[in-house]
């Protein structure tokens, strides 16, 4: 059998960056379904806090299931159990600082939506994290696939070009409006809720 050629630096780069682009326009998605039914399916309702479909937190959580299960992806059941922990971890603790620090600020709260069974403190909850879980398996056996034969299959500067430019346009929306947000200036959420969108916390 013939042995596959190791991924050069390039690619392990630009594989990074769609993962990163991907996994948030994902948790997007799914935050916009999951509210759809959990605010009584009487509309959709925007998510995130950019112009773009992205949430930021969903591309910190793929890379840290990349970081503590690429070398157990031979293993679904390990890759499943381990990200199920790490996410949840993630979800628990950025929760909680955004409240310490924020002086109750909450940008979820799993106290006032449906299916949250084993519940902590609002800030993550057994439905949460199985899903995240199984978003693990998609990410490593589906996604990740997908982004290497990219790599592999599309020329370096063709490859390049579309992942560093995805990166950087999702990451100038992010920096962008966070930018505007600590100068208290208009961000992406101001815009669209001056076009009648709405968000959860207008509930």
């Amino acid at each position: 059998m013939k042995k596959e050629k190791p991924l050069q630096k390039y690619q392990k780069v630009g594989i990074l960056f769609l993962i990163i682009v991907i996994s948030g326009i994902f948790g997007w998605l799914y935050e916009v379904i999951f509210y759809f039914f959990n605010n009584g399916m009487d509309g959709f309702y925007m998510q995130g806090g950019n112009f773009l479909p992205w949430i930021n937190i969903y591309a910190v959580g793929a890379i840290l299931i990349l970081l503590t299960t690429y070398q157990f992806r031979k293993n679904p059941f390990l890759v499943f159990l381990i990200s199920t922990i790490v996410t949840g971890l993630l979800e628990l603790i950025s929760g909680w600082l955004i409240f310490i620090i924020g002086n109750g600020t909450r940008y979820w709260d799993y106290n006032v939506e449906i299916l949250n069974f084993g519940n902590i403190g609002g800030f993550v909850c057994l439905r949460s994290v199985l899903f995240f879980g199984l978003s693990a398996l998609i990410l490593m056996y589906l996604v990740l696939p997908f982004c290497i034969f990219l790599a592999k299959k599309l020329k370096k500067k063709t490859f390049l070009f579309l992942s560093i430019s995805l990166f950087t346009i999702f990451m100038l929306d992010e920096i962008g409006n966070l930018t505007a947000k600590n100068l208290s200036l208009p961000t992406a959420m101001d815009f669209y809720k001056s076009q009648g969108i709405k968000y959860n916390n207008d509930l």
